[in-house]
């Protein structure tokens, strides 16, 4: 039986009851209440990228190889690969220990003026960085080598130490002492290398600044602090090789990460990637997809910014990429953009997003891009009632029953926010559509959740689908509300009375308000008058609620529920 309400003030109690959800907030609300999770898959995916020892040391006149094109994407979730060793460092293991307790020998020729004895040590310091271990990168560190690396980036005279120098502090900075790096003065002598006229020099000095990019919010502002983004952005020129390109777009990637300094225009960065996008290279694309991601939402308006520059039509293709690779960040920066205005959610229907959709919740892809796709519908379905009409009109809704239903944990809450946004903003004709299509017991399945905003979002929803069907009671014999009645069939009834004991005020009121105004005589019958004080009780629910139902206010107020 339900315990009477409390009887708060009547200003109170008017401010309790709102017949409908703030979509806009709702929408926001979404958004941030996943940052953190968004956060988790960003870091999941943006690794570091250590170059491999792959060719012996070259001299001077000899162009210098490219870094290895198999290093892990950003959007890799996976570890880099182990290093493999040089044809001329295949020596045992023990070698290379035996080096490093000899470090001082190697010390004294990095400090010395000879400029032959430099290059020697810093190739052997760069070859026994290539096992890849921390202990390794903590004793050259304490050797006190790097601001003699940093200095070696100068050396305009002699690139072939420039290229090795930049080389060792790649490495260093895809350890975890990449602060280290970042504040050893090598910065602006690594942005001033992406001025080289020698390629290879240029490449190099881009992979060691994405590695510091990758790291600590510090190193990233060090880099703004020296003006990186303009000089990375020259980079991305006509007739670039892949193995470059895909470097400078995964640094820049790494750079637009978190919250971009007020300084940093961002529309030079979205016409690179807006023509980066169309890429057939999987790992350039999957970075370019990336970047648009942290852009969407580390710089305040960029969405528009975003959307002016043409980039919707193509990431809205690319749903149907076969990459999950590529999948993941393109579900991610089209869910910031979802999370926009009703205008710009606009441009995302009208490039056909809901149909892609539809076809991509069909696929079998992992469990965080179908979760994030739920996450499109259910803002999308948080604005008006035409784009809610828009998501009817994509067959969608069925796909979301069976998923609420069968999928995982993490789809199903998306799933369930979708079809409570829908069913809390529908119009009469919508409501019906979606209760035709058996949305009405999985609503109901989802009074057992545990997420406050979504459980009171979902209340809404019943709220708008039982005053539908107070409307329909005209065409039932019985006289009863048809929806209310199917609630009490399938059990949804008892959910909402086992809500009377949570702690949020705002979801007590609302399910006391459900309870009271479409099952007050089946509450009322299912009470035992064996039991002592069971119909006083009764009577107390049935005063309360005819107290409530004259104190209610014919408009309440719309922002009650942010207030509270």
């Amino acid at each position: 039986m339900p315990r009477a309400p409390r009887r708060p003030s009547d200003e109170a109690r008017r401010g309790a009851y709102k017949p409908r959800v703030d979509f806009s907030r709702s929408r926001r609300r979404r958004e941030d209440g996943l940052l953190a999770l968004r956060r988790l898959d960003r870091d999941a995916g943006l690794f570091k990228r250590r170059r491999d020892e792959s060719a012996p040391a070259v001299h001077a006149t000899d162009p210098a190889p490219p870094p290895s094109e198999e290093a892990p994407p950003a959007s890799s979730a996976l570890p880099p690969p182990t290093p493999s060793l040089p044809p001329d460092a295949a020596a045992p293991r023990d070698a290379a220990e035996s080096e490093l307790e000899g470090l001082s020998e190697l010390v004294d020729k990095v400090c010395s003026d000879d400029s032959t004895s430099q290059l020697e040590a810093t190739v052997q310091f760069r070859k026994l960085l290539s096992d890849e271990k921390n202990s390794t990168v903590i004793k050259i560190i304490r050797a006190d080598v790097l601001p003699r690396f940093a200095e070696f980036l100068s050396s305009h005279g002699l690139p072939q130490l420039q290229l090795e120098a930049a080389w060792v502090l790649t490495n260093i900075a895809a350890s975890d002492y990449t602060l280290l790096v970042a504040e050893c003065g090598a910065v602006p002598r690594l942005v001033e290398l992406l001025g080289s006229s020698n390629v290879n020099i240029r490449h190099q000095a881009i992979w060691c600044l994405g590695n510091i990019a990758a790291d600590l919010p510090s190193c990233r502002d060090i880099l703004f602090d020296h003006g990186v983004v303009t000089p990375l952005l020259s980079q991305f020129r006509e007739g670039m090789k892949i193995p470059v390109l895909r470097t400078a777009m995964w640094a820049l990637s790494n750079l637009c990460f978190g919250k971009l300094p007020a300084e940093v225009q961002v529309k030079p960065i979205v016409e690179i990637v807006s023509q980066l996008i169309h890429s057939a290279d999987e790992k350039i694309l999957a970075d370019a997809c990336w970047t648009i991601y942290y852009i969407c939402g580390g710089v305040d308006d960029a969405t528009q910014d975003v959307l002016d520059a043409g980039v919707c039509p193509q990431l809205v293709n690319l749903l149907m990429h076969v990459s999950a690779s590529v999948l993941l960040p393109v579900t991610l920066a089209l869910a910031r953009i979802s999370a926009g205005t009703d205008a710009q959610i606009q441009v995302l229907i009208e490039n056909g997003i809901l149909n892609y959709l539809a076809q991509l919740l069909a696929r079998s892809f992992p469990k965080n891009i179908k979760k994030q796709a739920c996450l499109i519908i259910s803002n999308i379905a948080a604005g008006s009632k035409d784009q809610i009409q828009a998501v009817i009109d994509a067959s969608i809704i069925s796909p979301l029953v069976v998923l609420l239903k069968t999928s995982e944990t993490d789809i199903k809450k998306e799933a369930a926010w979708a079809l409570s946004n829908a069913a809390s903003g529908a119009s009469s004709e919508q409501i019906q559509y979606l209760v035709s299509r058996g949305c009405l017991e999985p609503l109901c399945n989802i009074l057992a959740y545990q997420d406050p905003d979504l459980l009171y979002t979902c209340l809404e929803g019943l709220e708008n689908i039982l005053q539908e069907g107070e409307a329909g009671k005209k065409g039932e014999e019985s006289g009863t509300n048809p929806y209310a009645q199917f609630i009490l069939e399938c059990g949804g009834l008892d959910k909402l009375e086992d809500l009377q004991d949570v702690k949020s005020d705002r979801i007590y009121e609302l399910v006391m308000k459900l309870l009271q105004s479409y099952w007050d005589e089946e509450v009322s019958e299912s009470d035992d008058p064996n039991v002592p004080g069971s119909n006083d009780s009764a009577d107390t629910v049935e005063t309360t609620s005819e107290d409530a139902a004259q104190a209610q206010p014919p408009e309440p107020a719309s922002a009650a529920d942010e207030n509270e």
